[in-house]
């Protein structure tokens, strides 16, 4: 029983249109007048469009470090990709996942920075190249 009252209850109240026919006030943007500006365009101009289109993606997306670690590993090498910036977590894992294909070898995202495993830096530095960042060679 307690399901019927809740039911009549909620059928009851007016429902408002959503199809865009009513107005919901007053706009208080009607009552001014553009007078005294330059003529507005409804499109931008085709110079501009052009310009959008033809530039290419961003040269440089800034440095990165890349470095050989074996401290704290076991004895084994690892190379090390950090000081990325302005780039999201999901972009590192792409890049990291392009590394580990192109050498067959493991790798992780952790803390900000990209490990691959082995010593391939000069290989890690190309793919960076290829993604428009500058590769930095830092440590030992």
């Amino acid at each position: 029983m307690g399901w019927i009252t809740i039911d009549k209850q909620m059928s009851g109240p007016k429902r408002i249109p959503t199809d865009g026919g009513q107005k919901f006030g007053h706009n208080p943007f009607d009552a001014l007048s553009s007078e005294g500006f330059p003529p507005g365009t409804e499109t931008l101009p085709a110079d501009s469009a052009q310009t959008k289109q033809t530039k290419s993606p961003r040269k440089n997306r800034g440095s990165v470090d890349i470095i050989r670690q074996t401290a704290g590993r076991g004895g084994k090498t690892v190379t090390v990709v950090k000081g990325f910036v302005g780039i999201g977590l999901p972009e590192k894992e792409q890049l990291a996942k392009a590394m580990q294909k192109a050498y067959g070898t493991g790798g992780t995202v952790k803390n900000g920075q990209i490990e691959i495993q082995g010593d391939k830096r000069a290989e890690v530095a190309r793919i960076l190249s290829e993604a428009n960042f500058r590769p930095v060679f830092a440590g030992g």
